[in-house]
């Protein structure tokens, strides 16, 4: 295993989406260390907002810790941002999420994941920093049969327009850092859930209708894996990464791609029943065929990542069902 630098808490640091999912986690971590951070999202109602607010007010409570809510798609805020700061390494999180949502709303995706990209980009080129480190997305494999996913593997075949934009990332990233030098990194985030997670993503809303005595809605008859991540393996992976841009390869560029994913595909049905037993309650079930845009499974090779930073996730889906349902209990007062 080869030694990376640990991380140097006295870089200041700029964490777009930082009242999502895991902006949010990857903040107060970054945090709790004191580190600056400056978080920047939109706060858009894409999902309930009063969530966002709520990882904010959690945020706020740190000293080290700026907020600035704008959107990415403005050029003029990103450039004031990136110019009043001089970020030593920017991590970007923010972007329009969700697969079935961009079939209906594709606007967002664009705005968002491509000009909003294209910007920090811009400002990243401007404004030069150590280590640009953005999310990426396992939707990139599409519905290709071979597995687990290397990032070696053709990706041209996305079919869903966010997967189309998360390609596109990892294109324009690749051609920043040709031209203008900007050490780059894209994660291939593999369906991360936890704590505070996003109530778009199928095991939140498993977990609302089962608490409400409601059907849920399985896909394909069950009959799907996901890499399921949890949150904190997640994190932990970024942290090792912040410090360590990648070096040069043959040809002078400084940009790479890597899965960030539990390297161990569960099935669908046995991760409800996991979600059951930890609710204790059983759901009801509608049984329905594959959606457009899905993908019948998720594998993650993390091979590069636990040769370079020895990242390997360490938690079950056992124990980080039962973590995200003490949260939600909590949460919403049950």
């Amino acid at each position: 295993m080869s030694m990376y630098k640990s991380l140097d808490t006295s870089k200041k640091i700029l964490v777009t989406g930082a009242a999502g999912f895991i902006g949010f986690h990857l903040s107060k971590k970054l945090l709790e260390q004191g580190m600056k951070v400056v978080g920047f999202d939109n706060i858009n109602d894409y999902y309930d907002i009063n969530l966002k607010y709520a990882r904010l007010d959690i945020l706020n409570g740190f000293q080290n810790f700026t907020f600035v809510k704008g959107n990415l798609a403005d050029k003029e805020t990103v450039d004031r941002v990136f110019t009043e700061n001089k970020f030593d390494i920017v991590v970007n999180l923010a972007a329009q999420a969700g697969v079935r949502y961009s079939i209906d709303n594709p606007q967002a995706y664009i705005e968002s994941n491509v000009i909003g990209f294209f910007n920090i980009l811009e400002a990243c080129r401007h404004n030069p920093v150590e280590h640009l480190l953005y999310a990426s997305s396992s939707s990139v494999y599409g519905n290709q049969q071979k597995t687990p996913f290397s990032t070696d593997d053709d990706v041209n075949k996305p079919i869903s327009l966010y997967a189309a934009t998360k390609k596109s990332n990892e294109l324009m990233a690749y051609t920043y850092s040709h031209l203008y030098g900007i050490p780059s990194t894209g994660l291939r985030f593999f369906t991360v859930y936890g704590p505070f997670g996003r109530p778009d993503m199928a095991y939140f809303g498993f977990t609302d209708k089962i608490m409400n005595g409601e059907k849920i809605k399985i896909f394909n008859n069950g009959d799907m894996y996901r890499d399921f991540t949890y949150i904190d393996d997640i994190v932990r992976g970024i942290e090792n990464m912040l410090c360590n841009p990648p070096e040069e390869d043959e040809n002078g560029d400084r940009a790479t791609v890597y899965n960030i994913g539990n390297n161990s595909p569960e099935k669908l049905m046995y991760f409800i029943e996991t979600l059951e037993k930890a609710l204790g309650k059983t759901a009801e079930k509608e049984f329905l065929p594959m959606q457009p845009g899905d993908v019948y499974q998720t594998y993650a090779d993390v091979t590069p990542l636990i040769e370079k930073f020895g990242f390997k996730p360490s938690t079950s889906i056992e124990d980080g069902l039962e973590r995200f349902v003490q949260w939600y209990k909590s949460y919403y007062n049950i």
